[in-house]
C-alpha cells in the first residue's frame, strides 16, 4: 500500500506541466493552520540542501523523504554555492536549482525556498560570498550597495524558479527572507525587492527568532520557530550546557532561547508583539545536530521524537525539521564550510565536507532509527489533521520545569469540545528521568485509565479521547485508512481501550493480520514505524574491508584558540603529520557505504589524493558512500590526527576519550538500499 496524505492529495492535481491556473489548489492560512482548498492540513516540512547532494541522487532521496512522511521540502539556496566568483553564476550539476524543483514537482512535494541572502546553514560566511565583504558595505542591511548585489541574486534565483511557482502549477509554495534577523525594515525591503522581480507566492516566511527590534506588518511574513536538543554552537565544552532542556517541556511560549546563542547572545522568552496571531509553525525542529570542532554532540533517536511530541502537544500545526536529510559540502574554489578564519559568520569550525547532521536521513541517505520513529507521528499528523488543527493546547503541568526535575510527569493536551489528545513526555536528554506511577488523566470529561498506570522512563506518546468512536485508549493513534484504525502499543504501558461501552484491558498487539476489536488494529512499535512503507530489501551482512597502516602519526599539533574563543580545527598542513591508513576499495560500490570504527581527533578520507570526506570524532563511525567514487579511483586513504590530553573540546560519553592516540578498530562495507 502506498503512503498517501492530505498534502499530496491537495497538490497532486496541480503538479503537472499541463495544469491550468483554475486547477491550482487555493492556499490560505489563519491563526491555527494552513488551509488548502478549504481543508486544514498539518504538514511535515523536511530540510534538504540540494547543492549538498549529488544530482543523480535527488530523485531517490526526495522519495525517501516522502516515504518518511514529509509533505513539504525546505531548502536553502546558498549564495556562495552559485556565485563564488563575482558575476559568475553556476547553476549546473548539483547546483541546478531548477532541476531540483522539477524533481520535487514530479514527486508532488511543495517547496519552501529559503533564499537568503544570508542563510547560515553552517556554510562559509553564512552563504554570503567572500567577495561581497570587499565592497565596503554592511551586509544583511538595506544599504544601496548590499541590496544591489542581493537584487542580482534574487533575479538569478527567480530565473530558476520562473514557471515553477505555486500559481503556475509548480512546487514553490513560499520563500523565506534572510535568517535569524532582528530588523523588520530590512526583511520588508527584501520582500519589496523580490515581488517586482516576479516572486508571487501564497505566503512568505521569516524565522520567529530573535525578537524583532523593528516590526514587520501583520500578514506579510509568517514567523516560523525552532528548538534543538543540543547545540554545537555553545561556547561551553560541558555536557548539557545551555537551556536546551526547555525544549522537553510543554509550554505556550513558541520560540527558543537556545538557538544561535553564539551570534544572538542571551535571549528573553518574548515573542514579537502580534506573532501569537499567526499559526504556530516550526522550521528548525532539531532532526539531529552537527558537530563543530569544539563541541561534538551525540544525538539519540529519542531526542528528535520527544521534541516533536512536545511541539505538537504545545500547539504547533506544522513540524519543520532541520535537518531532515544530511549532505556534503560541494567542491568549490575554496572550502565552503563555516570556520573562524572567514570574514563573516565565523563563530564555529565545522567539518570541511560532511554535513550529516545526524538527521533522520544521513549524509548518504542512510536511514537512522528516528526516520522510522518520526514516521509514526507523521502518519498521525496527516490522517488526523482536520481533527487536530483546530484544537487548543492546555498545560496542566508546570511550563517552567527545571533541568533534570524528575518530580512530576510532563504532559499537555489539545482539545475541542469533548474530543482531545493527551501528549506525554517522560524524557529529557541525558537526564535519565524515572518511571512515573499512579498516573491517570482527566481530560474532556473522561478519566482514564480505570486504574492508575505507570509511564515508563523515556516514554513519549499520544493518547486519544473521544476520537473515531474510541472513548479513550492508552495506545497511540497512527492512521485511519480504508475504514481501518491503526494504533501503536506503547512499550511498557498496558493497553486499555474503551470503545462501544466496553473497556478492553491488557490488549496485546496483533499486527496487521487481525484486529484487536472491530476495525482497530494494534501494532508493536517496529511495525508501526514501517506502516504502509514499501518493503525494503533485506541487506546482506556487512563485509570486512582490508586496510593497513602505512604511516604513524608525527608530532602532535598545537590546538589553538580562535577569534571566537573556542578551539580551532586542524589545517590542511596539519594532516601531513597524521597517521595514514590505506583502504582497499571494494569491488562492489553501488549502494554500499564504508563504515569505519575508529578513535581519534579528526579523520579525513582521500580518493587519489583528493579530499572527499571528513569526520570530527564523537563516538559514531566515519561513513562514506562508495558509489560516489569515480570509476577509475585507484587509492583510498584515511588520515587520522590523534587524540590529545586535556583537549578544549566537548566529547560525548560515547566517545570514551580515556587515552591519547588514534586507532582504527574495523572497516566494513554495508548496503544502505
Amino acid at each position: 500500500m502506498k503512503l498517501t496524505r492530505i498534502m499530496t492529495i491537495a497538490c497532486a492535481a496541480m503538479l503537472s506541466t499541463t495544469t491550468v491556473k483554475a486547477q491550482v489548489p487555493d492556499v490560505r492560512w489563519d491563526s491555527r493552520s494552513l488551509i488548502i482548498d478549504g481543508r486544514r492540513v498539518v504538514p511535515v516540512m523536511g530540510e534538504i540542501h540540494y547543492s549538498r547532494i549529488p544530482v543523480d541522487e535527488w530523485e531517490r532521496e526526495v522519495k525517501k523523504m516522502k516515504d518518511g512522511g514529509v509533505t513539504i521540502v525546505a531548502n536553502y539556496v546558498f549564495w556562495n554555492h552559485v556565485e563564488e566568483q563575482e558575476g559568475i553564476f553556476n547553476w549546473s550539476g548539483q547546483r541546478d536549482l531548477r532541476r531540483f524543483l522539477e524533481v520535487c514537482r514530479a514527486a508532488e512535494m511543495p517547496v519552501v525556498l529559503r533564499i537568503g541572502p544570508f542563510c547560515h546553514g553552517e556554510a562559509r560566511c553564512g552563504g554570503i560570498p567572500d567577495w561581497v565583504f570587499t565592497k565596503g558595505c554592511k551586509t544583511r542591511d538595506n544599504n544601496a550597495v548590499f541590496m544591489k548585489y542581493t537584487a542580482a541574486l534574487y533575479r538569478q534565483i527567480f530565473a530558476q524558479v520562473q514557471g515553477l511557482q505555486w500559481k503556475d502549477g509548480g512546487p514553490v509554495i513560499a520563500v523565506q527572507f534572510d535568517n535569524e534577523q532582528r530588523n523588520g525594515n530590512y526583511l520588508m525591503a527584501l520582500k519589496r525587492m523580490a515581488q517586482p522581480i516576479g516572486y508571487d507566492l501564497p505566503f512568505y516566511t521569516r524565522t520567529g527568532w530573535p525578537e524583532l527590534n523593528r516590526p514587520v506588518p501583520f500578514g506579510e511574513m509568517l514567523p516560523l520557530y525552532g528548538d534543538y536538543a543540543d547545540g554545537f554552537w555553545d561556547r561551553s565544552t560541558k555536557e548539557t550546557s545551555g537551556n536546551y532542556y526547555k525544549a522537553f517541556n510543554f509550554k505556550a511560549f513558541r520560540s527558543s532561547t537556545a538557538i544561535a546563542t553564539e551570534q544572538l547572545g542571551e535571549q528573553r522568552e518574548r515573542l514579537t508583539k502580534g506573532d501569537e496571531q499567526y499559526p504556530y509553525f516550526t522550521c528548525e525542529l532539531g532532526g539531529g545536530m552537527m558537530t563543530s570542532y569544539h563541541r561534538r554532540p551525540y544525538i539519540y533517536p529519542e531526542d528528535a521524537y520527544s521534541l516533536a511530541i512536545v511541539k505538537l502537544g504545545s500547539g504547533s500545526n506544522l513540524l519543520g525539521y532541520y535537518m531532515y536529510h544530511g549532505g556534503t559540502n560541494p567542491e568549490g574554489i575554496g572550502y565552503l564550510n563555516e570556520n573562524q578564519r572567514t570574514p563573516g559568520t565565523n563563530h564555529n569550525d565545522l567539518p570541511v565536507k560532511t554535513y550529516d547532521f545526524q538527521a533522520p536521513l544521513g549524509e548518504f541517505g542512510q536511514r537512522y532509527p528516528h526516520y522510522y520513529t518520526l514516521r509514526k507521528l507523521h502518519l498521525f499528523m496527516n490522517d488526523y489533521a482536520e481533527t487536530l488543527a483546530p484544537m487548543d493546547a492546555s498545560f496542566p503541568a508546570p511550563q517552567d520545569i527545571r533541568k533534570g526535575d524528575d518530580s512530576q510527569l510532563r504532559w499537555a493536551y489539545r482539545s475541542l469540545g469533548d474530543s482531545g489528545f493527551v501528549f506525554v513526555n517522560n524524557y529529557e536528554r541525558l537526564q535519565n528521568l524515572t518511571a512515573k506511577s499512579g498516573v491517570q488523566f482527566d481530560v474532556c470529561g473522561v478519566k482514564f485509565p480505570k486504574r492508575p498506570m505507570t509511564i515508563p522512563a523515556g516514554t513519549a506518546c499520544i493518547f486519544p479521547v473521544n476520537i473515531d468512536g474510541i472513548r479513550y485508549a492508552t495506545a497511540q493513534l497512527l492512521a485511519r485508512r480504508d475504514g481501518k484504525i491503526y494504533m501503536e502499543q506503547i512499550p511498557g504501558v498496558p493497553t486499555e481501550i474503551c470503545v462501544d461501552g466496553r473497556v478492553l484491558r491488557n490488549v496485546k498487539a496483533r499486527g496487521l493480520q487481525r484486529p484487536v476489536y472491530g476495525n482497530i488494529y494494534l501494532l508493536d512499535s517496529e511495525t508501526a514505524g514501517r506502516l504502509f512503507l514499501d518493503e525494503e530489501p533485506s541487506a546482506p551482512a556487512p563485509q570486512n574491508v582490508t586496510y593497513r597502516k602505512e604511516k604513524e602519526a608525527g608530532p602532535l599539533r598545537e590546538i589553538t584558540i580562535g577569534v571566537q574563543k573556542v578551539a580551532e580545527e586542524p589545517t590542511d598542513a596539519d594532516f601531513d603529520n597524521a597517521a595514514v591508513y590505506a583502504i582497499d576499495i571494494p569491488a562492489e560500490r553501488d549502494g554500499r557505504m564504508l563504515n569505519i570504527e575508529y578513535r581519534g581527533d579528526v579523520a579525513r578520507l582521500y580518493a587519489d589524493g583528493r579530499l572527499v570526506a571528513d569526520n570530527f570524532y564523537n563516538g559514531r563511525p566515519f561513513l562514506y558512500g562508495l558509489w560516489r567514487l569515480s570509476e577509475g579511483c585507484r587509492r583510498l586513504e584515511m588520515r587520522v590526527l590523534p587524540l590529545q590530553k586535556n583537549m578544549p573540546v566537548y566529547f560525548p560519553r560515547e566517545a570514551k576519550v580515556d587515552k591519547e592516540g588514534e586507532e582504527v578498530m574495523s572497516i566494513k562495507a554495508e548496503n544502505i538500499w
